[in-house]
């Protein structure tokens, strides 16, 4: 199983930045897609940006521009650089990895706890 650990949330004033992490440890054969996903109170869970092991990515429209996400496959990192932060980007912020347990195995969806982004003045 993958085990995802997020980092790097906080509270940020409207206009400024904050990179998250998320690392994947445990036992596993290969991660395809990870990404950002984030929950707003009463509203549901969104694909903020996503990105392949090869390098592709695709982001939100209401993100595009603003935040970048990259990835350390030999490290099993993922990172989501926010900026140009807005009060409308408070959620709590998800990592989400596409992983097989095994050579022979489907791919499997997994969730990290979330870490809270908070934007406000």
């Amino acid at each position: 199983q993958v085990q995802l650990v997020e980092s790097g949330g906080g509270l940020v004033r409207p206009g400024g930045s904050l990179r998250l992490s998320c690392a994947a440890s445990g036992s596993f054969f290969s991660i395809n897609a990870m990404g950002w996903y984030r929950q707003a109170p009463g509203k549901q869970r969104e694909l903020v940006a996503a990105i392949t092991s090869g390098g592709s990515s695709n982001y939100a429209d209401s993100v595009k521009g603003r935040f970048t996400i990259s990835r350390d496959n030999a490290k099993n990192l993922v990172y989501l650089q926010m900026s140009s932060l807005k009060p409308e980007d408070t959620a709590v912020y998800y990592c989400n990895a596409d992983f097989k347990p095994h050579y022979y195995s489907d791919y499997v969806d997994q969730w990290g706890q979330g870490t809270q982004v908070t934007v406000s003045s």
